[in-house]
């Protein structure tokens, strides 16, 4: 290829990471390298040769790459890459990658793979995360156990209990029964040198018939068995089983950060969502409850260690939240007796859409069956307020806007509700609609899906094709933006003097709620959670293929950014919140973040195309 040839792919290199890092003579020989190749998605796959690895880089189309099982593992674009773990490992690529759409790609061959990687420790890094992220996400579908797949860290007990070695086993003993636990570890010199237990006071104290004064360290376990906080759980099981103990002491550097006993995997394991609902279910008053409820953020850190889809995390959040709220229903009809009607219990806003992380708290109204005589309507009043106050109790805290069933403005009749939608879809004006916009994202969590589907059928044959409040709506979401400045620098939320950071869900995933939301009731899709939104979107050709990829993907990076964050922030014992520091990030991932924002930036701009194009 001559210079002039040899230009676009210099430029479009560039700008891409990591080839960005490069110095020019490395990156001006790696253009001279590539050979180009065109893929059509008629052929269907790209033929991988097991004899010629090489490093493909999209220049433009669309691709997937699926495992041997046909299980989605990645979706690619221009500037993405495949064929880096073969090159990486040596091994024979075991995936295969579809051509979604007609695509050039550039060749890089093995040898200026590895010498690239010698001359920029960047580049060496990017390809290495790149390979083991994706080694993650096929492990993600062959872990069956939540507890086997997750970390010490999310189980320990992150305060454990200290005692001298001077001191004497009854102090030791009076220590470990106030503190209701059943083991403490021996320091000396703020060195751990030993660990008592209930096992040790028995075995070598009573069975021996010594008394109380005995010290400490005569009756301790020495040089206990420990583990490192992000030790596999299934390496702590093993070690006990091992060496048949139930205490392990958590040693970090030296430093003891905490101690893991059978007792907490035990509980960890009840923490697996089938085995949680399962309990809930099962539970007989609220006070119990409310006592399973406390092992839902366990779940969630379960589910972050184990490296899950934040659209999986989110749809098994909300099925927990689902199940406590039927729970408390039922429990509550025992009391109060046989409902005089049917009725639906509505989930709007995060729960309804299925995509509820920490820091949940109450969106929800009653619809019933025909208006309520004076009898129904304190048969409905005391039912709402025992559950909306049951679920205050189990963590999800009352609606700061009190859009909740308790509240008789939510709590209404299948005609009256229409009446409201009406009002709000065929009269709109901005500031009612910027309220109302999560009661668009309604899902019925109990009762007869019949009269739910009155409901949500009504409303989309009204708002199908609305302009004038599809534009409204519009205008309303796009009064707040992706925190983006100049130079794609990120713009950070301020309180007061105090910087906050990226507010990740109000700036980023709320923004592609809103994008999903306008466009799926512009068309009648039922579905209300926001990433089988944008694949119906697709599937009806609403929203281009690359589009809704692009859309899709910003969502679910955002989201488990979100979420990895919300996971850091509860292990360092922080207050668990929406925003993230980016300075805490690597060059990478601020990259990929600055992406993502990008995306959701193009996503409104297409959004006000469409459909304010008249106003």
């Amino acid at each position: 290829m001559d210079a002039s040839e040899l230009q676009p792919i210099l430029q479009f290199l560039q700008e891409r990471v990591p080839f960005g890092s490069l110095e020019g003579d490395a990156l001006s020989r790696c253009c001279h390298a590539l050979t180009i190749g065109y893929y059509s998605k008629a052929s269907g796959f790209v033929p991988l040769d097991p004899a010629n690895p090489q490093l493909y880089i999209v220049r433009s189309g669309a691709f997937e790459v699926r495992d041997k099982n046909g299980e989605l593992l990645d979706r690619l674009g221009e500037g993405d890459y495949f064929g880096f773990p073969s090159l990486l490992s040596g091994e024979d690529a075991s995936n295969r990658v579809a051509i979604l759409e007609d695509g050039l790609v550039y060749h890089l061959p093995p040898d200026m793979f590895d010498f690239l990687r010698q001359e920029s420790r960047e580049f060496d890094r990017f390809f290495n995360r790149a390979f083991a992220k994706r080694l993650r996400h096929q492990g993600r579908f062959k872990a069956k156990e939540l507890t086997t797949t997750s970390r010490v860290s999310t189980l320990m007990s992150h305060s454990p209990l200290t005692i001298d070695m001077k001191a004497s086993v009854a102090e030791a003993s009076r220590l470990m029964r106030s503190s209701r636990v059943s083991s403490v570890l021996v320091i000396d010199n703020n060195k751990l040198v030993g660990i008592l237990t209930d096992k040790d006071l028995r075995n070598r104290v009573l069975a021996e018939n010594l008394d109380g004064s005995l010290p400490v360290h005569q009756a301790m376990t020495t040089t206990p068995v420990s583990i490192e906080s992000n030790s596999l759980v299934f390496e702590a099981m093993l070690l006990m089983s091992e060496h048949n103990i139930h205490h392990l002491p958590v040693v970090d550097n030296g430093v003891t950060t905490g101690v893991v006993t059978s007792t907490d995997i035990l509980r960890g394991q009840s923490s697996q969502p089938l085995l949680l609902i399962g309990e809930i279910e099962r539970q007989q008053d609220l006070q119990s409850l409310i006592q399973v409820s406390k092992q839902i953020p366990l779940l969630l850190q379960n589910l972050i260690s184990a490296d899950a889809r934040a659209e999986e995390i989110g749809r098994v959040l909300t099925s927990v939240t689902d199940a406590l709220t039927r729970r408390l229903i039922v429990l509550n009809q025992q009391i109060l007796g046989e409902a005089p009607m049917a009725f639906c219990w509505l989930a709007f806003g995060s729960q309804g859409r299925q995509d509820q992380a920490a820091c949940s708290d109450q969106d929800n109204g009653l619809l019933l069956a025909h208006e309520p005589d004076e009898a129904a309507q304190g048969y409905f009043e005391a039912l709402s307020h025992a559950v909306c106050k049951g679920l205050d109790e189990c963590g999800y805290i009352y609606c700061p806007g009190d859009i909740m069933a308790q509240n008789p403005k939510w709590r209404m009749s299948l005609d009256k509700w229409k009446q409201v939608f009406d009002k709000w879809v065929n009269t709109p004006e901005p500031k009612a609609l910027m309220h109302a916009s999560i009661f668009f994202d309604m899902r019925s969590v109990y009762g007869p899906q019949t009269l739910f589907d009155g409901l949500q059928d009504a409303v989309l044959s009204n708002t199908k094709g609305n302009d004038i409040f599809l534009a409204g709506l519009t205008s309303n979401s796009l009064t707040s933006s992706p925190p983006l400045g100049f130079f794609r620098k990120f713009v950070l939320e301020r309180d007061g003097s105090e910087v906050k950071g990226i507010d990740l869900k109000h700036k980023g995933n709320a923004l592609i709620n809103d994008i999903a939301r306008v466009y799926a009731l512009s068309a009648g899709i039922k579905e209300v959670n926001t990433a089988k939104r944008i694949r119906a979107l697709m599937d009806q050709s609403i929203i281009n293929r690359k589009d809704a990829l692009n859309l899709a993907d910003a969502h679910e990076f955002i989201a488990h950014m979100r979420l990895s964050n919300q996971g850091y922030q509860y292990t360092q014992s922080l207050p668990v919140t929406n925003y993230l520091m980016p300075q805490n990030l690597s060059s990478l991932v601020r990259h990929q973040l600055r992406d993502a924002f990008k995306v959701v930036h193009d996503g409104q701009v297409g959004l006000k195309l469409k459909m304010m194009r008249s106003y």
